[in-house]
């Protein structure tokens, strides 16, 4: 059975137009973010207040979590490939990041904890994402407006994350907000479960191996460009992921978080980003689309480049607002207009 065949025999029963398995795919999806998020919005506080970590060890510890985050899938993806399967390895990577956000809430299991996340989300991150474009057949129309719907729960769960996981943690106790993680993951996995009947079976080893000896192979260009762009990428990533480390930490000492009398939580400024990319990314979208032309290639390496500027002029902005304020902390709009220019 190819990918055209089972997609055509995945069941029916069409949802607003699409395959009740992108429904499945997108909560899926939605809860697993929000798990992730709700722990990376708690960390480095976690770290620095409860086990009295300094900032440097807490930074470090973060960095080599993140980085076995992003690596692990690599790996994961080959298991899934050879031996589980797309949803066995599914399954298995959310009981296993499940578990992992649980053990979060006993100090003594720290480490074994990260471990543990880091493996299942090993499983899990390439494992679901693939499963959207088997819901359809190659020719399919649909297919590129389904990963668009799909991405868009990534944003949805990070933009809960830290207002639930956070408010829980920093007001309740950090155990809390871990375990708020730990229930989101365990609903996304119960979805997966209960929606299996609307995701279409998946290919045999066999064609799948026949699939892959008949692809064409990448010319030296491709391949370089391919590499340059994985470069950026990683360094994109890095900058990325700051969010939860030294901007976060800036937004606990660095920040005057005063509205009136409410002082705003430290981890809900980790939902802006999110909340702005849902924001802007439709006329985004718009601008970009009327100035494609025929070489999408250097559109898509134009924009990548156009965005890493903007990210670095972010940082340079916060960056700017610490020296000039000295040991004094800085109004909070000013991280609310970091996050303006970083998604944007």
């Amino acid at each position: 059975m190819n990918a055209t065949a089972a997609a055509a025999a995945a069941p029916r029963g069409d949802w607003f137009g699409q395959p009740r398995g992108l429904t499945v795919l997108f909560l899926t999806n939605m809860w697993e973010q929000f798990s992730y998020y709700g722990m990376r919005a708690l960390l480095v506080y976690y770290m620095t207040k409860e086990l009295l970590f300094s900032q440097q060890q807490s930074s470090f510890i973060y960095g080599l979590y993140t980085a076995c985050a992003y690596f692990t899938p690599i790996i994961g993806g080959v298991i899934a490939d050879r031996y589980l399967g797309k949803k066995r390895a599914v399954i298995a990577g959310a009981s296993i990041m499940a578990v992992g956000h649980f053990m979060m809430a006993f100090e003594p299991l720290f480490y074994a904890a990260l471990a543990t996340i880091a493996i299942g989300n090993g499983l899990f991150l390439p494992s679901l994402p693939s499963q959207v474009g088997d819901l359809y057949q190659r020719d399919d129309p649909r297919r590129g407006w389904a990963f668009n719907v799909y991405y868009v729960g990534i944003n949805i769960g990070g933009f809960l994350a830290p207002l639930v996981c956070g408010t829980l943690g920093e007001v309740y106790g950090w155990h809390y907000g871990f375990g708020a993680a730990g229930i989101g993951m365990v609903a996304g996995l119960l979805i997966y479960l209960a929606g299996q009947r609307y995701l279409p079976p998946e290919q045999p080893r066999a064609v799948t191996e026949e699939v892959k000896r008949s692809r064409v192979g990448f010319n030296r260009d491709t391949i370089l460009l391919l590499v340059g762009i994985a470069l950026a990428v990683t360094v994109f990533r890095g900058a990325y992921e700051q969010v939860g480390n030294t901007v976060a930490l800036w937004a606990d000492s660095g920040i005057d978080r005063a509205v009136g009398a409410f002082t705003i939580p430290m981890t809900w400024f980790q939902s802006l980003n999110p909340l702005f990319v849902m924001l802007m990314t439709p006329p985004l979208l718009a601008y970009w689309g009327r100035r494609a032309t025929v070489d999408a290639h250097h559109l898509l390496v134009r924009r990548m480049a156009v965005g890493a500027g903007i990210v670095s002029a972010a940082y340079l902005l916060i960056a700017g607002v610490a020296a000039a304020n000295g040991g004094h902390t800085a109004n909070w709009t000013w991280l609310a207009l970091f996050f303006v220019i970083f998604t944007f």
